[in-house]
């Protein structure tokens, strides 16, 4: 069962992983759709690099942020936070993948492999917490703009790419979870026998091996 879950929770990180850089790259983090009398005339949207706009003959131009310092600050911490989970959830797939007991890298001990896989586990979950904050945290600060009567801005609202972040992340979650899981079953199966324990053995199989040796005689 063990193994079952740590390929189980290996296949969720790669997956997860996947979508977070999806999740990243998706121009639609935010989306405001401007409508005229009878058909829609523009529909702009934004993610974390840069602003973009569509007309209603399908022509996009974009704009990029020239200046990071320029930004609001929860956009630059987005920013840092997703590239933390990227960079986090490769590792903990790397490491995991050393860890996996149906693979022949690395050692071969089970316990050695077991931690190892515990590793990459608390790796893919703090991954998936560093890209669940950053999209929380994106995703108030539209609703914040939105529902405020005083904001006299372009009014957003939640684009495609945060479902994608929430879904990347959740994965990411429970693969590490799968995996950590995986390690403490392997472990529980594992009874340490101490010097007494097998002392005692030892004399016990040579006390039989004496009384059976009598007894044919």
């Amino acid at each position: 069962m063990s193994a079952t879950l740590e390929i189980i929770g290996f296949l969720l990180s790669i997956t997860s992983w996947l979508i977070t850089g999806s999740c990243l790259a998706n121009n639609s983090w935010k989306v405001s759709t401007m409508s005229g009398s009878l058909i829609t005339s523009s529909v702009r949207y934004e993610n974390l690099w840069k602003a973009c706009a569509k007309d209603s003959t399908g022509v996009s131009n974009c704009r990029d942020f020239e200046s990071m310092l320029a930004l609001p600050g929860y956009i630059q911490g987005c920013r840092a936070l997703m590239i933390v989970s990227l960079l986090l959830g490769l590792g903990g797939i790397i490491v995991a993948l050393l860890g996996l007991k149906c693979t022949k890298i690395g050692s071969t001990n089970e316990q050695t492999k077991g931690k190892i896989a515990l590793s990459g586990g608390v790796c893919l979950i703090v991954s998936g917490l560093c890209s669940i904050i950053p999209v929380s945290w994106y995703a108030y600060q539209i609703t914040q703009e939105f529902y405020n009567p005083l904001y006299g801005g372009t009014k957003y609202e939640l684009g495609p790419a945060l479902y994608m972040g929430w879904g990347g992340a959740i994965l990411a979650i429970l693969g590490g979870s799968f995996l950590c899981c995986s390690c403490t079953q392997g472990q529980k199966g594992y009874k340490y026998a101490g010097p007494a324990q097998g002392n005692q053995r030892i004399y016990k199989a040579s006390s039989t091996a004496e009384t059976m040796s009598k007894a044919y005689v």
